[in-house]
């Protein structure tokens, strides 16, 4: 079962839709999650999860002192999920006395979703299904950098099956740590951007 690891909603356990999702391990989420936290990426952040299934990563940033997230889900089953977890996290939040973090779910399509959104993101989550073809997760790269602010940081997840996404011009390879049958990749703006 999928939980938050740390931060105020630490240990709350996440629904999960069945088969939907293939939700960041626990051990990958706390390896994330200790570099965000090492490097300070986390407070006050503006979040953006895309292809979110039970909203896991968005809501331990939110947890962990981001100032928003929107989770973008297309699946009907996994937006609900999402809503589901994130009314719950917003309920332990409250309990502690905190009331500021905002939190959207988006039932969409990613690549409609990049293309109609203005909003502008520090931190933001890709883990596609690991049957999302590569050009598609390229073209929402493309699409994406419009959206960042200028030291925004991208975790992009993939299977280690995958063969490495092509990188627009506007953003660059920082970091890629492997866990097992895992890739995650850490992409910044490019210094010219």
């Amino acid at each position: 079962m999928t939980r938050i690891i740390g931060g105020i909603a630490g240990s709350r356990q996440l629904t999960s839709p069945a088969k939907a999702t293939r939700p960041t391990s626990d051990r990958i989420r706390e390896s994330v999650f200790n570099r965000l936290a090492a490097f300070e990426l986390i407070d006050d952040t503006r979040v953006l999860d895309l292809y979110a299934g039970t909203g896991a990563l968005a809501l331990e940033a939110i947890s962990r002192g981001a100032k928003s997230a929107v989770l973008v889900e297309k699946d009907g089953k996994a937006a609900a999920v999402c809503n589901q977890n994130a009314l719950l996290i917003k309920k332990a939040l409250e309990k502690e006395g905190f009331f500021d973090s905002l939190c959207q779910v988006v039932h969409k399509p990613v690549a409609g979703f990049l293309k109609t959104n203005s909003d502008e993101f520090d931190l933001v989550f890709i883990d596609p299904p690991y049957d999302v073809p590569n050009d598609e997760v390229a073209q929402n790269l493309i699409d994406l950098v419009p959206l960042l602010s200028r030291d925004a940081t991208v975790m992009l997840e993939r299977s280690s099956r995958s063969e490495a996404v092509a990188l627009p011009d506007e953003l660059e390879l920082v970091e890629q740590k492997n866990y097992g049958d895992t890739y995650v990749y850490w992409l910044k703006k490019t210094k010219t951007n």
